[in-house]
């Protein structure tokens, strides 16, 4: 029986030394970082570009923050879209950093959870609010459980309906 305990208190202490190890170590959002700076330099660089900006809003603290950031990294028609249209935008929420300037300036989009997407033009403009639960997967797990996580061709979609050209009224003109 002592065995059994000893294994299992092992067990436990490693899993929890795991888990915070896993998401102490993650830090894609800087939460020191001037929100609104960023959002004028990325809106500067894509009005060159001819490019939109798209601002990812979360936390270090968000899983579904992290998991759509590797998702991203890791789906190379995912991450092409985003390059090819967007100039991206980490923008930090936290308990401690707020970001009150940039999320007014952003509309409010923490209103949706996190994460929250918002497409700006190479004005400033917000174009549109994207809560994330709408990218989520409908896939079903072989435990007949619905799968965490987000849709690459939902969020492909919904990128494609914002680029400039998307939203440009020239582009559906008959010629």
């Amino acid at each position: 029986m002592k065995k059994i305990t000893s294994f299992f208190a092992v067990l436990l202490i490693c899993t929890v030394a795991f888990a915070q190890e896993k998401t102490e170590g993650v830090h894609i959002y800087n939460p020191e970082a001037n929100a609104m700076a960023d959002l004028k330099e990325a809106t500067q660089k894509a009005a060159k570009a001819n490019k939109h900006v798209l601002v990812q809003v979360g936390g270090n603290w968000c899983t579904w923050c992290i998991a759509f950031h590797n998702l991203v990294n890791n789906t190379p028609s995912l991450k092409q879209t985003i390059n090819d249209n967007y100039e991206f935008v980490l923008v930090n929420w936290d308990k401690d950093h707020h970001n009150d300037e940039a999320m007014k300036y952003l509309g409010y989009p923490n209103r949706f959870g996190y994460p929250v997407f918002v497409v700006l033009d190479g004005k400033g403009k917000v174009l549109h609010i994207e809560n994330s639960a709408y990218l989520e997967t409908d896939e079903v797990g072989a435990n007949g459980k619905k799968q965490v996580g987000h849709d690459v061709k939902k969020t492909i979609s919904f990128l494609k309906g914002w680029t400039v050209t998307a939203v440009n009224p020239e582009t559906y003109k008959t010629k």
